[in-house]
């Protein structure tokens, strides 16, 4: 009752605060910042249900509600228990939440790399008073190691000095292997640092990723054989992603298992662009791995513990 046609929504984006999903309010119209686990909602306040939660409106009356999480698995980290849907800062540069007892984390904080350049020639990170996370400054240095400091990373070239509207052509570009797929199964975040952009600076990109299906069925190993075969699904299938769907379907390789106790996982990667599509009629394009050849070895990642994790092993990559 309360819906007006056409839609009218704020001229102004959305500021949501760090992973809060934007839902569609109860008329199809506008996107809002989704509700958290405990807070008041309503119709035209919905919860976040990629994170489970659904509006009860049993304990609250007039139209409002609260937000509540479905029944799940708690998480335990480093002692301390939290509950489904709940979102809590283990430490001030990291927001994350429990969801049916596996812990996500999104940084608060840029973990940008710089090298010098032109303009900052000698980049520095420092970390300010009463300030959570560190920052660049630019420390100017004398005329004449200006730019020798800066040539470090860009190609020589005796007769021009690289000129700022020209740093991707004297670019040179230096890119790391992609990290190891965050989780053994189902989808996770694969990252690499890489220099290649028009600015020539170090950034992390980070790409989807999934090893194997957690339902997947693993084949039987060969008689004299340690290693089981890179299996394919037998029919194509739909990522999912954070409630969102590929817009088509896929068939790609998998990693298998090992028989003497090692680990299987990927070795010869590619990416590819995938497109998503949400419920709520929105369309985005993530970077995914996609897999060529798999290997076992002893370098096993640990149990699903995100801050503490030691496992280093890199993927061989589509990189320059």
């Amino acid at each position: 009752q309360a819906c007006t046609y056409p839609c009218q929504c704020p001229s102004q984006p959305l500021q949501c605060p760090a992973g809060t999903s934007h839902v569609l309010d109860a008329c199809g119209c506008c996107k809002v910042c989704a509700r958290q686990l405990g807070e008041l909602c309503s119709l035209q306040k919905p919860c976040d249900h990629h994170k489970g939660l659904y509006c009860d409106f049993s304990k609250i009356h007039r139209g409002s509600g609260i937000c509540l999480a479905h029944e799940g698995a708690t998480c335990d980290l480093l002692g301390k228990i939290y509950h489904n849907g709940e979102s809590f800062q283990p430490t001030c540069k990291l927001q994350c939440i429990c969801m049916d007892g596996a812990i996500g984390c999104i940084p608060l904080c840029s973990d940008d790399l710089r090298l010098p350049s032109p303009e900052c020639p000698n980049p520095r990170r420092v970390k300010f008073r009463n300030k959570c996370c560190e920052e660049w400054i630019c420390e100017e240095g004398s005329e004449e190691n200006r730019f020798e400091t800066a040539m470090a990373v860009f190609r020589e070239d005796p007769a021009h000095k690289p000129e700022l509207n020209n740093l991707q052509e004297n670019c040179l570009v230096q890119t790391t292997e992609w990290s190891a797929c965050s989780k053994s199964c189902g989808m996770g975040i694969s990252a690499r640092v890489t220099n290649d952009n028009p600015q020539c600076r170090l950034e992390k990109e980070t790409r989807l990723c999934m090893v194997r299906p957690c339902d997947f069925p693993m084949e039987k190993t060969k008689k004299g054989k340690k290693c089981v075969r890179t299996p394919k699904p037998r029919q194509s299938f739909h990522f999912e992603f954070s409630g969102c769907t590929s817009t088509r379907s896929y068939r790609p390789k998998f990693c298998g298992s090992c028989t003497d106790g090692r680990c299987c996982t990927p070795y010869v990667t590619s990416t590819v662009e995938v497109e998503f599509r949400c419920p709520e009629g929105d369309f985005f394009q993530r970077k995914m791995m996609f897999i060529k050849m798999c290997s076992c070895h002893y370098d096993c990642p640990r149990d699903n513990d995100i801050f503490l994790a030691t496992y280093h092993r890199r993927m061989i990559g589509d990189h320059v």
